[in-house]
């Protein structure tokens, strides 16, 4: 009787073993196949760099670099975020490094810092941080002279564009460093010079700014007195914004004409399916274009590819329309898709 129970829990014992075996191989099966099947976080696509220059505006550096699809001598072109945005947010949303990607240019994103503003505005309103070889606008040249050399950037093709409080830092880097870029993007900024501080920032802002004494090209001429060359310039501006009243596209229009003594009535205006178009030339180049886009409000327009649900929800700024700025400033530009 007692033999005959051992040998039973003897039996017992081994099955339970065998199924204790046949699970600890099931769970290592598992675990490999989860191993093997679960992706591995993706690398940035924007990259940070902390040693770029002294960076008196305590700026952050980010930038893309298409290495495997990248000409000997590429273009740079430079993107100023605005308010409550981010490199990433924007980027996102409006697709510049694959504009890159695919055109064969290098890509840098400045990034303004939670400690330099709450709102994580560019100062353009501080007299110090636009100031020449000062604050921000000097961390933004140091940033694009690190990229020149590490990647031997064509320095005849420097473009820049910004949104918002980066559309007006747009201005002000154009402003101060005019030999430095061959095109500029201000979007839904504001003209250069116009205040000097925040609340009277948030006045223009909201109500259009006043053109100082001398008028609107005379904060410009006082900073490049020497200055005769000025790269192309767009302005583009939301008929709806309720941020930055469309009286400031217009007083950004009037600073440059009148910087580069072109006469406003000379400029030619064109009705579009998406707004308007007013463009001045000199010697048949356009050196100034203005693009008042319907039924737009504060941000940066983009073709509609995809639905404005799903495109806001990734960036509130930038904003699906009937045009798309990206694009219009590759065509600008020159920067065509890049053959290998």
């Amino acid at each position: 009787m007692k033999l005959s129970f051992g040998r039973s829990l003897l039996k017992v014992l081994r099955a339970q073993k065998k199924i204790s075996n046949r699970i600890e191989k099931a769970v290592a099966k598992t675990r490999r196949k989860t191993k093997r099947s679960t992706p591995r976080p993706a690398k940035p696509i924007l990259v940070e760099t902390t040693a770029f220059g002294s960076n008196p505006g305590r700026l952050v550096m980010k930038s893309f670099v298409p290495t495997s699809r990248l000409p000997k001598n590429p273009a740079l072109v430079v993107l100023l975020h605005g308010c409550h945005q981010t490199p990433e947010s924007l980027d996102a949303a409006a697709g510049f490094s694959k504009l890159a990607k695919e055109r064969g240019f290098v890509l840098l994103y400045p990034q303004q810092k939670r400690a330099n503003n709450s709102q994580d505005c560019f100062n353009w309103f501080r007299p110090s941080a636009v100031a020449r070889d000062r604050g921000e606008v000097r961390s933004i040249k140091q940033m694009i002279e690190h990229l020149c050399e590490r990647h031997r950037i064509d320095r005849s093709r420097i473009f820049i564009a910004g949104l918002s409080a980066g559309g007006a830092m747009t201005g002000a880097l154009v402003a101060i460093y005019p030999s430095l870029f061959a095109g500029a993007a201000i979007i839904a900024g504001m003209p250069f010079g116009s205040v000097r501080d925040a609340m009277s920032a948030l006045r223009a802002m909201k109500s259009g700014a006043t053109p100082p004494p001398g008028g609107w090209g005379r904060p410009i001429a006082e900073i490049s007195p020497e200055v005769r060359a000025w790269p192309p310039i767009t302005i583009w501006q939301g008929m709806e914004d309720r941020v930055v009243k469309p009286a400031n596209a217009l007083a950004c229009v009037a600073q440059w004409l009148e910087v580069q003594g072109i006469v406003e009535s000379s400029g030619r205006l064109e009705k579009k399916p998406w707004g308007s178009l007013q463009s001045w030339k000199v010697t048949g180049e356009r050196k100034v274009a203005l693009y008042s886009v319907s039924n737009m409000g504060h941000g940066l327009p983009i073709k509609k590819r995809k639905s404005v649900t799903t495109l806001r929800s990734v960036d509130p700024y930038v904003i699906p329309a009937d045009i798309s700025a990206p694009a219009e400033m590759m065509r600008l530009w020159g920067l065509s898709r890049f053959r290998v």
